[in-house]
């Protein structure tokens, strides 16, 4: 890697029993407003078990925010979501149980070292052995040489790393990350990659959002282009090369990519 010195495990595979199967994600007409002004404007769709949904968009098309809403920092104005089942509005504690999430904000403490944010975590999930479930943590990310470090002290791209063994720790059975990728090396995106590959093998879904239309074609099996808060399009990875894809994100967003 170019930055730090953690090693990524290669071939790597999440720890623990696979994901329970069923639920998924599903979203139907949701809005939501910050006053007069609409980010989400009735957002429709749906990943299933096993699978991955990656949303590109300009900046300001309503990705950061759709991440929030669904993984329950921010309430819809309107619209319904369900995370594995269970209702985000009405059954916010149970649905927030069964997502891993990892956005701008790390929620990571600056003042801990990695292991004790991720034993942190672990304790607060209820988890048994919750050291070791750390530690396995942190191998996991390629994090180990930063055991004892402050996550303060931690460059960005290793901040993300350790957000990412946070949102993992639990086992969740739905992922949502918000740009994850921005800014990481080749060697991280390729981890990346793999992981979330595995992780929908083991039966979870996962939402993503992206700046990079190529990356998207890595990351996921579906793709969608959200534009002014609207999904405008979606069609199947197989069906789509870059070419393709670039010539359908223009000719919806009229963004250059």
């Amino acid at each position: 890697m170019t930055e730090g010195t953690g090693v990524l495990t290669a071939g790597v595979s999440l720890p623990g029993r696979a994901a329970a199967t069923g639920g998924g994600i599903e979203v139907l007409g949701l809005w939501k407003s910050f006053g007069p002004v609409a980010a989400l404007r009735g957002v429709d769709l749906t990943v299933g078990p096993c699978e991955r949904l990656a949303i590109v968009g300009p900046n300001g098309s309503g990705k950061s925010t759709l991440v929030r809403v669904l993984g329950t920092m921010l309430r819809p104005s309107a619209g319904t979501a369900r995370l594995a089942g269970f209702d985000i509005q009405r059954q916010a504690l149970e649905a927030r149980q069964q997502i891993g999430v990892v956005c701008h904000e790390t929620f990571l403490y600056g003042e801990l070292t990695a292991l004790e944010n991720l034993d942190f975590y672990a304790r607060l999930h209820g988890l048994a052995n919750p050291r070791e479930r750390a530690q396995e943590q942190l191998r996991l990310v390629g994090l180990e040489a930063q055991t004892h470090v402050l996550e303060r002290a931690l460059s960005r791209g290793m901040q993300q790393r350790l957000a990412l063994a946070r949102a993992l720790i639990h086992e969740p059975p739905v992922l949502l990350m918000d740009e994850l990728d921005t800014g990481l090396d080749q060697r991280w995106v390729a981890f990346l990659v793999d992981l979330l590959s595995r992780a929908a093998d083991q039966g979870r879904s996962v939402l993503l959002t992206t700046h990079n239309l190529e990356r998207s074609l890595e990351l996921a099996d579906r793709l969608a282009v959200l534009d002014r808060g609207r999904i405008v399009f979606t069609g199947k990875r197989d069906e789509l090369d870059v070419g393709s894809f670039k010539e359908v994100y223009f000719s919806h967003t009229g963004a250059a990519c």
